[in-house]
Order: structure tokens, then sequence, then C-alpha cells
């Protein structure tokens, strides 16, 4: 047992006694049915218990397994079981409230007490050549010895012939109880008493009412041949109820898996929805109560269903007029298993360091197998139409895509999956930088269904009482949106930006960071018209609030930065709604006010590191209205002091905007904060600006 020593403390058994750490705790349940394979020949108990006392003793340990049953019945496999037990006093809080703990801790007390204190006192009187300083060493040191005294021998002997006799009786007991039920039902059910597994239970006062019962190797194979797409719908659904009371660890183990899990996928992609629903419950349980060795066959048998299924069942994508029903079966069947799918994503990141890398990397693989798959020219199976892919379903499921930068977030995990896209599954981030240049180029500046269909993914349920129809247009705006928070994430890591430049298709260059980057500025300026104090309440799905997370997250690590951000395109970009105002020009926005003002939180985050500092005030590659080389600073610089003294022609609306003259003052504190920005922006006074700006405001205020 991981962590048990032969030198555990036994003084402090009076306060809290762990029985798990005693040599040959292993032993007290010798004749316990989570023992497999081992049997004991019951023994009269010594002395020191009387027939009362095991009377009590068998009494308490019913009450102790009546108290951790559902724990016990929920374990997958009998190791399982066995290490709940074994393992109970840490993740069971009420563990010294037992009444068999009391009982067996003051029997502890009274066998070695004596001991203990007589050990103590030899060590602190003279034995100090044995021992060294320190309350540790001591503990052990009287430890050592009372584990070696006769009296802590006997002591566990007993327990050990005492136990045995009450767990033989309990066992004894529990197989009467089996064997009264087992005639029971095949009084009742007698055409079926050999057919197929069942989990009943008795329902008398055994503590171990709930054990499992284990399925023969005979039984699963039957089961499989039950399975078979040949069969009757009424044979399968009766295997597939066998099948879910069987302990999953058992199930994967069996000879006949593979061919089970055939079956079970063909089930899976049957279109009767009961038989795919109890394949999925099967496929919950044990995801919920098994370890990653077991789920992850689980989950890669599910994940390869839905890949065969989207391979050969070709679903076409709405038109424009039309839209999806997701109660329509097939959709409906398909959302459910992508829905298990993601929330075992999003699960598996909390213990998968736990287990070999080889389970993990399996899990991640076929993951991204399944999400590769894409229709060549986005060509469905009539040649003419674009086809539904898994991650569209998985986009209308988790549109910020959270189980991606679950899987980013930890190095273990972030290693295999940036190895895999880089070796095998680039097609997965190809896909997502062209939906993003897909939505950038099909956008019609006419259009402003953007916000609603924003708002409408936002306050999303999918459900028998929630939504049931989606759009064409919802279906590419989710997947935008995941495809965005994949890239986003995925800039964020130096292995992650190596995968770029990217080919797409229609593009003659190959995509860069710097190219991806400022697409996603152009993006945020196709923002349908809102004001920004509208623009503080909309949606976190909204172009604007996605793009302007995805900048603050680059602008915020200085490697993401150098490399996407400190390039003098994105400076370009970011700058050029400024420029065009200063040139008398109206600047190409949707809605000027809270755009400029998400321009300039991402310059006041640029101007807050040395190295973006020292690119707004000495790249001189800007052309400024004059028509001379000016270097970002300047031009912030200029357009505040024009924007503070309501010189701007081309956007009046913007002189009287509050949010966006603060927002740009910040900006130019930010590098006034400095002395190189001192120096450099002295010449302009921008606080007599200031100064002049608010008295006038003031005047304005007062008439």
């Amino acid at each position: 047992m991981e962590g048990r020593s032969d030198e555990q403390p036994i003084l402090k058994l009076t306060k809290k006694t762990d029985f798990s750490q005693l040599s040959g705790c292993n032993d007290v349940f010798p004749g316990s049915p989570w023992r497999r394979g081992v049997h004991y020949t019951p023994c009269r108990v010594m002395s020191q218990f009387s027939a009362e006392d095991e009377a009590e003793l068998q009494s308490l340990l019913r009450q102790l397994l009546k108290s951790v049953k559902e724990r016990i019945s929920g374990a997958p496999s009998v190791e399982c079981a066995e290490e709940i037990l074994l393992h109970l006093e840490e993740t069971d809080k009420n563990f010294h409230n037992y009444e068999f703990v009391k009982y067996l801790r003051q029997y502890v007390e009274s066998t070695l007490g004596a001991v203990i204190e007589e050990e103590t006192e030899n060590c602190a009187k003279g034995d100090g050549h044995t021992i060294g300083s320190g309350q540790d060493t001591l503990v052990h040191a009287v430890t050592r010895r009372a584990r070696d005294s006769t009296q802590y021998k006997q002591m566990m002997q007993t327990l050990k012939q005492t136990m045995m006799v009450i767990v033989e009786s309990l066992i004894n007991k529990f197989e009467e109880d089996q064997l009264k039920k087992e005639e029971m039902h095949r009084s009742s059910q007698h055409e079926q008493s050999s057919s197929h597994y069942t989990d009943n239970c008795s329902d008398s006062d055994s503590s171990f009412n709930q054990s499992y019962a284990f399925i023969k190797q005979e039984q699963l194979q039957v089961i499989s041949e039950k399975l078979d797409p040949s069969r009757p719908r009424e044979v399968r659904w009766e295997a597939l109820q066998s099948l879910c009371c069987a302990p999953p660890s058992d199930v994967l183990s069996c000879e006949s898996w593979t061919g089970l899990r055939r079956n079970l996928s063909a089930a899976l992609a049957d279109p009767d929805p009961d038989l795919s629903d109890k394949v999925l419950r099967f496929f919950a349980k044990t995801f919920s109560s098994s370890p990653l060795n077991v789920t992850r066959e689980i989950y890669t048998s599910l994940v390869k269903s839905l890949e065969s299924d989207f391979l050969y069942h070709k679903l076409s994508f709405p038109t424009e007029s039309a839209g999806m029903d997701v109660n329509r079966p097939d959709i409906a069947r398909l959302l459910k298993q992508m829905r298990l799918m993601n929330d075992f994503q999003q699960e598996v990141t909390t213990f998968w360091i736990r287990h070999p890398e080889k389970y993990m990397e399996e899990i991640i693989e076929s993951t991204l197998a399944l999400l590769s798959l894409h229709h060549e020219h986005g060509i469905g199976p009539h040649g003419s139409e674009k086809a539904l892919e898994p991650v569209h379903f998985i986009s209308l499921l988790d549109i910020k895509a959270t189980w991606f930068k679950k899987w980013m977030h930890g190095y273990y995990s972030r290693t295999v999956v940036l190895r895999l896209l880089e070796r095998k599954y680039k097609s997965v981030i190809v896909t997502a930088v062209q939906q993003c240049i897909y939505y950038f180029e099909s956008y019609d500046p006419v259009r402003e269904e953007t916000l609603e269909i924003a708002h409408a993914m936002e306050h999303q349920q999918i459900g028998p009482a929630q939504r049931s129809f989606y759009s064409a247009k919802e279906l590419e705006y989710t997947y935008f949106v995941h495809s965005l928070c994949v890239l986003g994430r995925l800039l964020m890591y130096t292995n992650g930006r190596k995968l770029f430049p990217i080919k797409v298709r229609k593009r003659r260059d190959p995509v860069t960071l710097t190219d991806l980057v400022v697409i996603l500025i152009n993006i945020m300026y196709q923002h349908p018209n809102t004001s920004y104090s509208d623009s503080a309440h909309t949606d976190s799905l909204s172009p604007t609030s996605l793009v302007t997370e995805v900048l603050k997250t680059l602008c915020e690590r200085t490697e993401c930065a150098v490399e996407c951000i400190y390039q003098t395109p994105v400076i370009e970009t970011l700058l050029a709604p400024i420029l065009a105002l200063l040139k008398g020009k109206p600047a190409k926005l949707n809605s000027p006010e809270s755009s400029l003002t998400h321009i300039a939180d991402t310059l006041a985050r640029i101007a807050t590191t040395q190295r973006g500092l020292a690119l707004f005030l000495y790249e001189r590659k800007l052309i400024s209205a004059e028509g001379e080389g000016i270097s970002a600073g300047h031009v912030i610089v200029q357009f505040t002091q024009k924007l503070l003294a309501k010189e701007l022609p081309a956007s009046t609306e913007l002189e009287n905007s509050p949010a966006v003259k603060g927002a740009f003052i910040f900006v130019c504190r930010q590098m006034y904060n400095t002395c190189e920005g001192l120096q450099v922006l002295r010449p302009y006074s921008l606080h007599e600006c200031i100064a002049k700006a608010w008295r006038k405001s003031l005047c304005e205020g007062l008439q």
C-alpha cells in the first residue's frame, strides 16, 4: 500500500488511529470477498474475545459497511472497492465516528497503551545512544519497539482470527441471501435464468447487499453475440441491459471485447434512439466510475463511432433559408454523443497526469483525428453542397473551446497536443484559420445580425425546453468563435506559434502570425454599430470582445507580444483609423467610439512594456497627415490633441465622447510616465491641452 511504512507512530493511536498503517492490515479482513482468490479456514478466537464480543463486532462491522455501501457498490472493480476500504480514513470525514472504529481504537489502547508508556519512559531515561534528538525520532523508536513487542503480535493475531470468523459469517449470510434471491428469480423468470447476467442483490440485512456479482466470460460472449446488428431489437435491448449491470473493467478485459466494441459502435449509430441512448448510459457510467485505463478505451470507442458516422452518413449543411433542427433523430443522436465526449474532455484533465502518457495520447489523438475530418472543399455527398462536420457540433456545444483551453493549460498535455498538431493534424489549425478568414471576407457591412447572433449563442441551451433550431449563419458564427478561441490559445505558446505560417485555400501566400493578427483586428473593426456605453454590457461572444481578449492575452506575454504584436503591419493596422481621422478622412469603422476605445486599450498595453514603448517612440515608419515619416507615439499624441481641441471634422461625434478621450489620454500617460517618453513627447505640451479642454468643458457646463 502506497505511503505505508513499518515505522508509523503508534503513539498517535490514542488520538487518531489509522488502521491501514498497522502491519498486516490487509489481513484484518482475510475472508472478505474483496480479497479475490484468498481462502482461509476460520478458527476460534483466543480468550480476549468472548462470544458476546464477536456478536458486537459483527454488528458494528455490518453498520460500517452499510455506511459505505454506496461507495463500494459504485466501485468499478474489486480492486477499486478494496482501495476504497483501505483508504477510508483519508476519504471519509466520518471515519472516526463509526462505532466499529471506536471499538477497535479502544481495544488497541487497552492492549498497547502500557507498552507504549513503558517504551516512552525507557527512551526518555537513558537510551540516548540509540535515538537522536527530535520528536519524530523518539516516535519512530517507540513505534519500532512496540511493534516488536509480544503484546502487539498477540493483538494482531487475535484480531486476524476474530475477523476471519466474523467476516466468514457475513459471507455465509450473503451467499444464503444470494441463493434465496436466485431461486426466487428462477421461479419468476425461468426462461431467462441462464441467458444473461443480472445484478440482483439481497434485500436482507446483510452488509454485503450491494456487492458485485461478477460476470463470466461466457456471459459476455453471449451478450456480444446478442448485440449483433442482425439480431432483433428486443434481443439487443436485453443484452444492453445486462451489459449496463456489469463492472466496466470486467467488460473491457473480456476476450470478446473486440467484437463487443464493434457491436456497441453499431448500436450507437442505430436509428433507434433507445438503443443508442442505452449505450451512452453504459459509457457515461464507465466515465464516472472507472480509472483512465478503462475510460480511454470507452472514449476512443465513442470517438471512432462518431468518426465513422460522419464519414459514411454525411449530413448536409443547412442552406441560408433552412436551418438545423436539433430534434431531428440523426442530429439529436450525434449531439448527445458529442456532448458526452465533450464532458469527458473537460473532466479528464483533472486526473490523466496520474496515468501513463500513452493513455492521454490515445485520447488526444482520437479527438484530433475526429476534428480533422472535413470534406474536400466543403463539398457534401452530392458534390454541390457543404457538409456538417464534427467541429460544427462541438462548436455548438462548447462554443469557446473550453476543452482545448484545459488541454493546453498543463505542460504535460500541451506538449502532446502541439506535437500531434505539428506532425499529423495540422489541418485542425488550417481549418480554424480558414474559418476566421472566411468570416472576415464574407462580412456584409449592411448586415447587422452579428450582435443578435452573439446574444442568442451566449444564452443558448440545447434541450427540449430550450432552443431547437439553429440557422446556417448561427452555425457559421459558432464555428468562427470556436476557431478564434482555439487560435487565441494556440498563439500563447512558443510551439503553437511555430505552426505558422499556414497555407490555406484561395490564398497565394501562407498566413503568417502577423497576417492572422491583422485579420483579427480588422474583424474587430467590422463589429456592428453600437455605442461604447452599450458595448460594456454586450455579450462576451461578440467579435470585438473576443478579439480584444486575444490581443490582451498576447500583449501580457513578452514573447507573444514580440512575435505577434510588435510588428509594423500590426501597429499600422491599429493606427490606420487614427491616421485617417488626422488626414480629415472618415475612419472605416462600423462603430467608431467602441472600436477606438478598444484600440486605445491595446495601445496602452503595448506602451507599458519597454519594447513596446521603444517601438512607439523611435520607429518612424508611419506616414503623417503632412506626408512625413512619423512614429506611433507622435500619431497618438497628435490625435489626442485634436480630440481634446475638437478639431476632427471627419468625426464630430467622437469630440463629445468622454470614453474615447479618457482612453487616449491614458495611452499618453503610459508614455509620459517614462523619461524617454517625456523627452520625446514634451514639445506637444499635452498637459496644457488637457487643462484647456477641462476649463472649456467647465465653462460649457456652467452655461
